[in-house]
This record gives C-alpha cells, structure tokens and sequence, in this order.
C-alpha cells in the first residue's frame, strides 16, 4: 500500500487531470472566436470566415470572425495571447505576426515564439515580379541590366510586407538597384503599374494571377521553389542563376500557448478536413495558393526555418515599424 502522502499527491494529480480531459472531451461546448488583426474583406478576412464557416459546421458551434486591425495586428495577437488558452479564442496568422514583428518592433507586449502555439496552416501566397506587358524589359535579365542604368521603382501591397521582403532578398542575391514604393494594398500597387507610375510590382498570386493569365502585365520570375502550374512559362529565381531566392506570402491559424494537445489536434483536424472540402479547394485552386496539410508541429517548423530567413534580413536592413 502507498503511504498517505503518496496517495495524496496521485489524488491530487488525478483531480488536475481530470478537467483538461474532461474539457478536451466535451471540446467545444460554446462559440468560438477566429481573432483577425486586418480589417474585413482582405485576403485574411475571406479566408477566416470561409475556413470558419466549414468549421462551425464540423464543430457544432458557431465561429465568429472579428477584425481587429491596427499596429500591424499588434493589437489582434495580444488580445489572443491574453485570452484564457482553452482553444476557443483563435489567431489568423501570417508572416508579419509570426516572423516579422519580433524583428520589426522594439517593443512587442508578447513573444510569438513562446506565447502562442500553433494549430494549422493555411496555405502559401506565390509571389511574382511583374511589369507593363508593353514598354518593359522582357525577361528578369532585361529587368536587371536596365537597373545599371538607372534605380528601378517597385511597388509593393505595404512596407514590411512579404511582398517588400522578397524583393529585398532579390536584391541580396542579384544586386538589382531598386527603390520601394510602398501603397495601401496590392490593388492601388496594380493600379499605378498600368498607369506607368512604377517600373514593377511585386505581386501575390491571389491579386495578380488575373492580371497575369489576362496578359495585362508581364511575369518575368517566380519567388518559388519550382514553377507554378498557374503560372508554367514563368521561371523561378532558381532557374534565373540565383538559387535560394524563395519568398512566399503565408497564412495559418494559432492559439494562446498552454491550450491543451487534445484540443489543439481537434482544431488542427477539422481545420485540415475544411480546407480539403471541395468547395474551398476549388477556391484556392483558382487563385493559385499552394496548400499542404501540415500537423501543428510541421507548421510550428516551417515558421522556425521562416523566422532564421527573414529575422536577420529584417535587422540588416533596419526596418523598424515603431522607434
């Protein structure tokens, strides 16, 4: 027989047990918040409430998308980390709010890296270099030799956006002189490039692939791992000569660290089971986003490797979002 202090101590850690199994179980027993940190009717927005919605239905519950933009979603994330961890408050996640802003800000009221956990993926944004289909270099060689000439204008969705970050890679790697021009999102970037007032944009799939299959503008490269079925004459950077030049714009959903494994893995289950649902397949099929269905601890490694890639690049270039 166990002595009295022994059987005390297994009560005990019987009694502590038995709520987070019995939560886990009966997960979830009331609505749930999907917290984004843009305001309604961007890409995030749209994928929250479609992803959402197919949840809600597999959950049982209704999930509720509020936005709460401002800060570059400082605000979004803190209101998540400071949420009680029972996975009925979630965070739209992307590369800022992941890999950017730790390296982007000061002072962060939160450590992504050790406050949130996550739950799924997304999927991934391929990004291209595009021109005016008349009166522009034809290939990236012709981008990059009309630069030695003169500094090249690119325009971007936002400063500090995947978008901007890639062509700065670019440059590390192809010594391309460019200056940024930053606008409030990649349809006015778009707008300007027609009307001749920047030289390139460097342009997510989900906004330019219309551009690009309507022969509107011109794709000289692929910021991708191989070439893009959407997209199958346009060349990587790889191919180009200068490898290990790969960005992507990402999204992925996550929860306040210390929720419990049995939860996250229901969330990351139906999260993977919604996504593959035909409806939503065929959405992001046709706006060319590149989709795997990662368990939490494979998205947790890729934003890891996300994090050594752009950090550093991020404090070399010294952007900084706050003073």
């Amino acid at each position: 027989m166990l002595p009295r202090r022994d059987l005390l101590r297994a009560a005990a850690a019987i009694g502590a047990a038995t709520p987070l199994a019995a939560g886990a179980q009966g997960f979830p027993e009331r609505s749930l918040r999907w917290i984004v940190g843009y305001p309604p009717g961007g890409a995030s927005d749209t994928f929250a409430r479609l992803i959402g919605a197919a949840m809600s239905q597999r959950l049982n519950q209704t999930v509720v998308v509020e936005n709460r933009p401002g800060g570059g979603a400082v605000l979004a994330s803190e209101t998540v980390v400071r949420s009680p961890a029972d996975g009925y408050t979630w965070l739209h996640v992307d590369n800022g709010i992941l890999s950017y802003n730790p390296a982007l800000y000061s002072r962060l009221p939160y450590n992504p890296d050790t406050d949130l956990a996550g739950v799924g993926f997304i999927g991934r944004f391929p990004l291209y270099i595009v021109v005016r289909p008349e009166g522009s270099p034809t290939d990236f060689a012709g981008l990059l030799a009309a630069s030695r000439t003169r500094s090249i204008t690119y325009g971007t969705p936002a400063v500090a956006s995947p978008h901007h970050l890639a062509m700065e890679l670019v440059r590390r790697r192809t010594n391309i002189d460019v200056t940024h021009v930053p606008y409030r999102g990649g349809p006015a970037a778009m707008q300007d490039l027609l009307a001749g007032q920047v030289d390139c944009v460097v342009i997510d799939t989900a906004t330019g692939l219309p551009f690009i299959r309507d022969g509107k503008v011109r794709a000289l490269a692929a910021l991708t791992d191989a070439r893009t079925p959407d997209a199958p004459t346009v060349p990587t950077m790889a191919e180009l000569g200068f490898p290990n030049t790969v960005a992507y714009g990402w999204q992925g959903m996550s929860v306040p660290k210390g929720t419990p494994a049995p939860i996250i893995a229901r969330l990351s289950g139906e999260m993977i089971n919604a996504i593959q649902s035909p409806e939503i397949t065929s959405r992001m099929r046709t706006l060319g986003i590149d989709y795997q269905p990662w368990t939490p601890a494979q998205f947790e490694a890729f934003v890891a490797a996300e994090n050594a890639l752009w950090r550093p690049l991020i404090r070399e270039l010294g952007i900084k979002l706050d003073s």
